[in-house]
């Protein structure tokens, strides 16, 4: 039987527990990954260095990983002291590969040799870009990660653009064509999710495909850019750079404790509000998607981490019930 090809867009933790979720399911499984990160370790790396921001490539190497656990934990590791302090080993050594190696794909094969990658990691493009935001009231920020740190309750996001243009990797236009299902989330959704359509060839590659979309609704909102978003928010500004309608939206129902919750809306966050009508155009489905697990970062991160997430384990059952069947 010919297996399904699925895609995933975006990058960091939202992509790292699809892929993970999904990597054990009889499918060809591959990651359309963001270029466009530029904080923490991938940041002052790009910077220094000038080097594609490695960041987002790396999670989703590790998240289809087949390696011995020693690699992958190599990947992850953050160093917590010294000169190198914040930084992730992964990102150097995706870093180091970059300069050794003509281009990039060669980086590319390089780290599929090393991770024993099951499916495919494919950088949407190989230009060397940053991610603008156009607010309501007129302000421009230009860097993702002064997009994160605009933390605003009441100036909303207007659009999103790349300075200066990026044109596509082939291989990531091919693979779109190629796909049964496109799936988009869990992830932050001005900065992770939407930066992936932003590249000339991908929109177009996904308005005129055949595959069948699913978003993975965020459990949160993301104070400074989907700020009291309610579920339709997040569909409508998805479907307005895809240029066509989502077939499957997932939604988790399960219970998140009060404690959480509090400490949430203590950072002025809250839980995505379900006004999803029943409608022909688009499938809801519900689940109970939470990790119970409680997550906190290291002390060498610099980043925020959500303290809720979903399961991957859940999410990958879920998702492979849609997809097989």
């Amino acid at each position: 039987m010919k297996l399904k090809k699925v895609t995933v867009f975006g990058g960091g933790t939202g992509s790292f527990i699809t892929l993970s979720g999904l990597k054990s399911y009889s499918i060809d499984l591959a990651s359309i990954v963001n270029m466009m990160d530029s904080g923490g370790s991938t940041g002052r790396l790009r910077d220094q260095l000038e080097v594609l921001p490695p960041g987002d490539f790396r999670q989703c190497l590790v998240a289809l990983s087949e390696a011995p656990v020693l690699w992958r934990k190599l990947f992850l590791y953050r160093f917590n002291k010294g000169d190198l302090n914040g930084h992730n080993f992964g990102n150097i050594l995706l870093s180091a590969l970059e300069k050794v190696t003509s281009n990039y794909q060669d980086v590319v094969k390089a780290a599929n040799y090393i991770l024993k990658i099951k499916g495919h990691v494919i950088p949407v493009t190989f230009d060397n870009v940053n991610l603008t935001a156009q607010y309501q009231s007129g302000k421009f920020i230009t860097s993702e990660s002064k997009i994160e740190k605009y933390l605003t309750t009441t100036d909303r996001i207007n659009r999103v653009y790349l300075q200066p243009e990026a044109m596509a990797n082939p291989l990531a236009i091919k693979r779109v064509k190629q796909s049964d299902y496109l799936i988009f989330g869990p992830g932050d959704l001005f900065t992770s999710i939407i930066p992936t359509l932003l590249v000339k060839g991908i929109k177009e590659s996904v308005t005129h495909s055949k595959a069948k979309l699913i978003y993975i609704m965020n459990l949160m909102t993301k104070l400074g850019q989907t700020t009291s978003y309610t579920a339709m928010d997040h569909i409508f500004m998805l479907e307005k750079y895809l240029f066509r309608k989502i077939d499957i939206v997932v939604m988790n129902n399960g219970k998140i404790s009060k404690d959480i919750i509090k400490w949430y809306l203590a950072n002025k966050e809250t839980l995505v509000a379900n006004d999803i009508l029943i409608s022909t155009v688009r499938k809801l489905i519900f689940a109970d998607l939470i990790d119970r697990k409680i997550y906190t970062k290291e002390a060498s991160d610099k980043l925020s981490r959500s303290l809720v997430r979903h399961d991957q384990k859940k999410l990958g059952e879920l998702l492979s019930k849609i997809i097989i069947c």
